[in-house]
């Protein structure tokens, strides 16, 4: 087996932290990353000099995430921080997620990509407002798998019993709310990343505690995509027509570029174009001009059909027989991302996988009190506001329920006059 065949056997696994100030995301991080041994020597050694200067007698782990001087002088996180790191078996992409609600924008952003979360709760202060907004952002971008880490169970000299309480409470407050009750995997264990109990190494002071550590539960975890079929969608983002004259094999090549959003696909598979309907035999599947087996997810791949198809930039491959819904208008929890409120006089840009479509808002259903899970009545929505909007589009979208599908089911709206992001959705 090649090495690269390793890497698709384990899949990379792309994970978030959230939780309260001061819960111990970075530090859990710094510990991980610590415990590894995925720190260079020039990075430690900067990090207990800095610990050193500010009389603290351990190295302080969070520093390894904390990168803006701003988060450093205040001891909080603002920017979403990726660290990567791997183990003998699997690779991984850490997102620090912020958890401040005035940066509810920056923790939908770490989310929106990530098949893990670990929800912090802090074991002397149980289950916080925060606790319960980070849980419903978690749910709202369809993260499959749930840890929540009671962490700072040294504090609590190891209380079993408080532990077991922090997660009754926990589970009291996911089931009245309705959250991850589509039978999502939540895990609950507890912890110490200040002395790496329970992270890496399984602790002595919790011999209570029979599940596994935090590190064999990332190893275990299913990456994207794995555990359930998934249709075929490939967004095009460009057509390949290599001009050599002096190549006679390249006068006819026509390849139609882009990233499997999911699905697979293989020479003969019967494929429909969107938005025009035309079908075709797959010819060959490349990838760097080289033949495949077969196609997977998340592969960037060139497609070669066996017919002439018009087919450009913005359409969309599928296999026949698994055509999307054709949308014209369309539903979705918007989390709103500029300053300037979302406004119902303008027109606005919705990007959609490779597709720019012009958008009018046709209502706001209702805003989203990110503390409480409430709906409030609103007309218009200001920055780090998530709210159910509906769309109405100028062009056809082929999209999924983003509950179905993330590839398909998300997307980006745009400011027309200066090209900003200005919002996120998911369609409903």
């Amino acid at each position: 087996m090649s090495a690269h065949e390793n890497i698709q056997d384990n899949g990379l696994l792309r994970f978030m932290t959230c939780g309260s100030v001061d819960d111990g995301k970075s530090t859990l991080i710094g510990r991980l990353l610590y415990d590894t041994k995925t720190i260079l020597a020039d990075t430690l050694n900067a990090i207990e000099k800095t610990s050193a200067k500010r009389g603290m007698e351990a190295v302080d782990l969070s520093l390894l995430t904390d990168g803006l001087q701003a988060e450093r002088e205040q001891g909080i996180t603002i920017d979403v921080a990726y660290r990567y790191f791997s183990t003998g078996t699997r690779k991984y992409i850490i997102a620090d997620a912020p958890g401040h609600e005035q940066y509810t924008r920056n923790m939908v952003t770490a989310a929106s990509t990530a098949d893990l979360a670990i929800i912090l709760i802090d074991a002397r202060k149980g289950v916080l407002t925060q606790t319960r907004r980070h849980s419903y952002l978690a749910h709202l971008v369809n993260i499959p798998h749930v840890v929540v880490a009671v962490n700072k169970m040294d504090l609590i000299d190891h209380d079993q019993a408080k532990f077991d309480a922090i997660v009754a409470d926990y589970k009291a407050f996911i089931a009245k709310m309705g959250l991850f009750n589509d039978g999502r995997d939540i895990q609950f264990i507890p912890m110490s990343a200040l002395n790496g109990d329970n992270l890496v190494d399984r602790s002595e002071t919790m011999s209570w505690y029979q599940g596994p550590t935090l590190l064999e539960l990332l190893e275990a975890a299913p990456s994207a995509h794995q555990g359930h079929a998934e249709a075929f969608r490939f967004p095009v983002q460009f057509v390949c027509r290599p001009q050599d004259s002096a190549n006679p094999e390249l006068h006819d090549y026509r390849g139609f570029q882009g990233r499997i959003e999911s699905g697979s696909v293989k020479v003969g598979d019967l494929l429909t174009a969107l938005p025009n309907g035309r079908e075709s035999r797959v010819k060959a599947v490349q990838i760097g001009g080289v033949d495949i087996v077969e196609g997977q997810t998340e592969q960037s791949v060139t497609i070669l059909l066996e017919d002439e198809i018009d087919i450009s930039r913005g359409d969309m491959l599928v296999k026949s027989g698994e055509v999307p819904e054709q949308k014209k208008e369309i539903e979705a929890m918007l989390c709103w991302l500029s300053e300037t409120p979302l406004s119902p006089a303008r027109t606005y840009l919705i990007r959609h996988t490779t597709r720019t479509t012009k958008a009018k808002l046709t209502g706001v259903a209702f805003k989203v009190d990110v503390n409480s899970q409430a709906h409030v009545e609103a007309t218009q929505l200001a920055m780090n506001d998530i709210a159910k909007v509906g769309f109405k589009l100028a062009q056809p979208l082929f999209s999924d329920a983003y509950s179905v599908n993330r590839g398909t089911g998300a997307f980006i709206v745009i400011d027309e006059s200066n090209n900003n992001t200005v919002g996120a959705g998911m369609i409903l």
